[in-house]
């Protein structure tokens, strides 16, 4: 089987990103891995963590992949506009972030690579470099012109979906539709089957209320919406169920039923996950066109360049994507 070859974006210079790349890559990985990200940053940010790194220039896309040699980092040259110093996010690299993620998409498209790694970015810093930006996985879909994208994170024995992402709370009731949860139930099912490769993958749907709405008396959208899109599913002969009240949705039992839960927003279903698998989570983009896996934590400024960082999410979305890849192969 030919070794796929994996981009990294390290995300954030000022963050934990080029932190958790370099001692991840201190360890050997079936696959050809590349950095895409400002070679003099890598350099310096090794020297700060006093880690023997061996930069060097990625090889042509048409040669064979390698398998990555511990401590050797192939390294696609992406300057940034400024220096950096750890911990402080500056709006002036934030063209270089978002040049080296567009960089990793493009060579997913064109076959160069055959999946990649994000570490975490920081919306606001982005955002206040004039350049609107509410998350990698709107940014992927605009970018490769996908019109439905599910965030799915993965942990352990859980995978939690959600229906919305980055919006307030306040705004999700209106958000949320019939035909958007089918949809969203649909690109479940096909990627659970064809990048997971679960042959009848099954989805709990979690209800918007306390207690799914408890008849309509505490909240209409369970019924009116949420139910109806879980009918639709089934019909198209997906197995999806609910709505379930999300305070009771993640006992043992249903755990046992579940290959899959959908949350209708970000603070419903995630704090289970992290709570559950916290720095070993993966975040996975389901309905691109390519194989994207990240990390299930921010940039930790707080971190940056201390040494403290730990990697171990990190190793979970880079070995998930490999294993996605690899999948895709075959």
């Amino acid at each position: 089987m030919t070794l796929p070859r994996i981009a990294i974006s390290t995300g954030d210079p000022a963050g934990v990103g080029p932190d958790v790349v370099l001692t991840a890559l201190q360890d050997p990985w079936p696959a050809e891995l590349v950095v895409i990200a400002d070679q003099d940053l890598l350099a310096q940010r090794a020297e700060l963590l006093s880690i023997e790194v061996h930069l060097q220039s990625a090889p042509d896309s048409v040669q064979t992949p390698q398998p990555h040699t511990p401590g050797s980092v192939r390294v696609q040259h992406q300057p940034l506009a400024t220096a950096v110093t750890p911990g402080l996010g500056e709006p002036r690299n934030a063209a270089g972030t978002l040049k080296a993620l567009d960089q990793a998409i493009d060579g997913c498209r064109n076959g160069s690579f055959q999946a990649m790694v994000t570490a975490p970015v920081n919306k606001a810093v982005i955002s206040d470099s004039g350049v609107p930006f509410s998350g990698h996985t709107e940014y992927l879909a605009e970018e490769t012109g996908t019109e439905q994208v599910v965030m799915l994170l993965t942990g352990g024995d859980l995978r939690v979906a959600l229906a919305t992402t980055h919006i307030p709370l306040k705004a999700v009731p209106n958000a949320i539709n019939t035909e958007l949860l089918t949809t969203i139930l649909h690109t479940m099912h096909r990627d659970l089957q064809s990048k997971f490769t679960l042959t009848a993958p099954r989805i709990s749907v979690l209800g918007l209320n306390p207690h799914a709405g408890e008849g309509g008396h505490l909240g209409h959208e369970d019924s009116a919406i949420i139910a109806p899109a879980i009918a639709q599913a089934q019909a198209m002969g997906i197995q999806a169920s609910g709505p379930w009240p999300a305070d009771t949705a993640f006992n043992t039992r249903l755990r046992k039923e579940t290959d899959a839960y959908l949350a209708m927003y970000h603070d419903q279903g995630l704090p289970v996950l992290k709570y559950a698998s916290f720095g070993a989570a993966v975040n996975v983009t389901l309905g691109l066109p390519i194989v994207r896996t990240s990390v299930d934590h921010g940039t930790a400024y707080d971190l940056a360049g201390t040494g403290n960082a730990d990697d171990s999410s990190f190793r979970a979305a880079l070995q998930l994507a490999i294993d996605l890849a690899q999948k895709r192969s075959r």
